[in-house]
């Protein structure tokens, strides 16, 4: 009979061992999953922008390059991404430093394909970071920022008299070999009563935006009237660019003195032979 007792107390006492073993086990296999976000959007901070989208929870980029993240959004919507286009409605604040970096790792790369020490020699050791802020910050910036903003003014004067505005400077690069482009633009502009006026820096800046992306000369000149056109609204516009191609001067035949003139003229300017021949004399002044 005691050992009757004995063991009728000693079954009771394993049963809630196997609780606490069970409740251990429970407590192990949530703990990484409240963990693994975090990870997650550590990785995607310094490689591939890990975010969360609109359309729910599923992660954006999962370690992928930044440049991979931010071509599928544009694919997604369909839209193109030429050399020449802007994109910046498909870059989010704070991505164009990582842009930066990633685009010097890989002309590092460039740069040890061309058989260059870039770890004794001095003068390229930073040169893979200086060319990737070059092209990302400054002579490409026009494809990774947005429109600079028009302040527009009414022509309560109603003004309607020929108006040109130059020689800009041009500064770009051709598509085909990133060579300079560098070179002058002249704007006309024949305003209505119904047009908007434009600040006179805003020509300059707005040339510049065009300007400043891999470009072809014939193309670029086109761009920039139809952004006119829809802005202001004239009767006309006249463009006329003349630049030198280093792709042509540098390279190739190297032939210095060569330069290339091309006009685009939209409205009067294409109907009314003496408007455009008023404009070209008078630019020619210049």
């Amino acid at each position: 009979m005691p050992i009757k007792k004995q063991t009728a107390r000693t079954s009771p006492a394993k049963a809630p061992a196997k609780k606490n073993a069970i409740k251990k086990t429970v407590v192990k296999k949530v703990t990484p999953q409240k963990m693994a976000p975090k990870v997650s959007n550590k990785v995607g901070n310094k490689v591939g922008n890990t975010e969360v989208n609109k359309a729910g929870n599923k992660a954006e980029g999962d370690g992928l390059p930044l440049s991979v993240v931010i071509r599928r959004r544009i694919e997604a919507q369909n839209a193109r991404f030429h050399a020449n286009d802007n994109i910046s409605a498909f870059i989010r604040p704070g991505e164009l430093e990582g842009l930066v970096d990633e685009v010097a790792q890989k002309m590092e790369a460039v740069l040890e394909s061309l058989v260059i020490d870039t770890e004794s020699d001095h003068n390229t050791k930073n040169t893979s970071r200086r060319v990737a802020k070059m092209y990302v910050q400054e002579v490409f910036n026009g494809r990774y920022t947005e429109q600079p903003v028009l302040t527009k003014f009414p022509n309560v004067s109603r003004l309607n008299e020929l108006m040109i505005i130059g020689p800009i400077t041009v500064r770009s690069a051709c598509s085909h070999h990133l060579c300079p482009i560098m070179g002058r633009i002249w704007i006309g502009v024949l305003p209505s009563k119904n047009s908007a006026l434009i600040g006179l820096s805003k020509y300059s800046r707005l040339t510049e935006w065009v300007m400043c992306r891999p470009q072809i000369q014939e193309e670029a000149v086109v761009e920039l009237a139809d952004m006119l056109e829809k802005k202001i609204k004239p009767v006309g516009v006249a463009v006329v660019m003349e630049a030198d191609h280093f792709c042509m001067q540098w390279r190739g035949v190297k032939d210095r003195d060569s330069k290339m003139i091309n006009s685009v003229m939209r409205g009067s300017f294409l109907r009314d032979f003496n408007l455009r021949r008023e404009f070209l004399a008078l630019i020619e002044r210049k």
